[in-house]
């Protein structure tokens, strides 16, 4: 058994799901789906749950009937499936629609799961039955019955072994029953609590939700579709000529990922590498392309630096008001603020009177973070710096289009060089 996952990207419209399918049939074991919500349909939910706490009935509207729109207009150009899929999203979008009708609590991160979880719920009613259509026996199964979580609300954790339950008692039997189901259909990113609350999972939610099915029932691999051939050692955006890595470790990936580029997030990886089980990134666009594959083999991690840019970052230094040394103490003041204000740290650097983090500032509130950091300390910071990596680097030297820049804070190690940039 395989685990696939196909992004909003992969589904973004008719021709999208299409292909998706395509790429299901094409593979003869059994398989399990898991499919994020259509392209920018977060996005837009997320709009609505902003409208309903805010108690905004114009905004509830408008973004309902945008909504609406926009899947009907989705199922329509499918076709054949249309009155299968209009019939069970109309459905779903009255269950929607009917708890939008009630005021809304003061918990507005458990209004935001209730609210955005329909945009996975949408998404695979539509690519479930379009598999139909096409010939292949598929089940959907609803992610909020086998995937159990705290009640973190947005940032659900989960409980593996209740989790593990639910799913080896959901899913196992449907393909021990029936041999000729060729694959089960579910979301990403979205669970339930003990009490039968939907929660969400956050950030890469949808990754995650392959990786927990897949440590679940023993998977063979996990298949992540996305627009590009595999995983890149640079963004394509900032960088030209970027080379393709068609292999790495786990290990390695979770390096790249806390350096901050834009690879499989390291609570996916993490119940992956305990059970060893390989992760591939390959293209729906070019799906014949071997892609990358994450496992445990460390042999190859040092064939090509990796480089990693980051933009909009905020610099901030810390000293002690006394001129004292910044001692453990210290630190543990100054991490206890930067958790509360929900800083994300990249880089740290210490001597004897000054502590510097470069952190991305768009997860934090600036100004309430540096005010109440002065409360006991000194604190400069520089807002819109600039956060350049290279990972296994072969050179010391900036690229060209870094080199007007001011370095403010260097960084080496064997296998990684920093820069601060403004």
């Amino acid at each position: 058994m395989k685990v696939f996952k196909f992004g909003g990207a992969s589904v973004k419209n008719a021709t999208a799901i299409q292909n998706a399918v395509g790429i299901v049939s094409s593979y003869p074991e059994p398989l399990v789906i898991v499919v994020s919500a259509i392209g920018k349909t977060t996005n837009a939910l997320e709009k609505l749950w902003r409208a309903f706490v805010q108690r905004n009935a114009d905004g509830v509207d408008l973004s309902l009937q945008y909504l609406w729109d926009f899947h009907c207009n989705i199922i329509k150009d499918l076709g054949e499936p249309s009155k299968l899929c209009r019939e069970a999203f109309t459905n779903s979008f009255a269950v929607l629609k009917a708890y939008l009708a009630k005021e809304p609590s003061e918990n507005i991160a458990y209004e935001y799961d209730q609210i955005v979880s329909y945009g996975e719920l949408w998404s695979t009613i539509i690519v479930e039955k379009q598999m139909q259509v096409s010939g292949l026996k598929s089940h959907w199964v609803d992610a909020r019955k086998i995937i159990r979580t705290s009640d973190h609300y947005q940032e659900g954790r989960i409980e593996w072994q209740k989790t593990q339950q639910l799913i080896t008692a959901n899913i196992s039997p449907l393909f021990s029953n029936d041999p000729l189901l060729h694959c089960v259909v579910t979301q990403g990113f979205i669970g339930h609590t003990d009490t039968g609350m939907t929660t969400t999972l956050g950030r890469e939610g949808s990754d995650f939700s392959a990786a927990v099915l897949a440590w679940s029932l023993d998977a063979k691999e996990v298949l992540i579709w996305k627009d590009v051939r595999g995983l890149l050692n640079a963004d394509p955006k900032e960088f030209d000529n970027t080379v393709k890595i068609d292999q790495i470790s786990y290990r390695e990936a979770i390096e790249l990922s806390y350096f901050g580029a834009s690879i499989i997030h390291p609570k996916t990886l993490k119940p992956l590498q305990n059970k060893n089980i390989p992760l591939r990134i390959k293209s729906f666009v070019d799906p014949q392309g071997e892609g990358t594959i994450i496992h445990s083999d460390e042999s190859h991690d040092y064939e090509q630096p990796s480089y990693i840019y980051k933009r909009n970052q905020l610099l901030i230094t810390i000293s002690p008001k006394d001129f004292s040394f910044i001692l453990e103490d210290h630190l543990s003041v100054i991490f206890s603020v930067f958790a509360k204000h929900g800083v994300k740290v990249h880089l740290m650097q210490n001597s004897a009177l000054n502590f510097s983090v470069c952190a991305n500032v768009k997860s934090i509130n600036c100004a309430n973070l540096i005010a109440e950091l002065a409360n006991n300390f000194l604190v400069r910071y520089n807002e819109d710096v600039d956060l350049f990596t290279v990972r296994h680097y072969d050179n010391q030297e900036l690229p060209e289009k870094l080199r007007h820049k001011t370095v403010l804070i260097q960084q080496r190690s064997r296998s990684t060089l920093r820069y601060v940039l403004r």
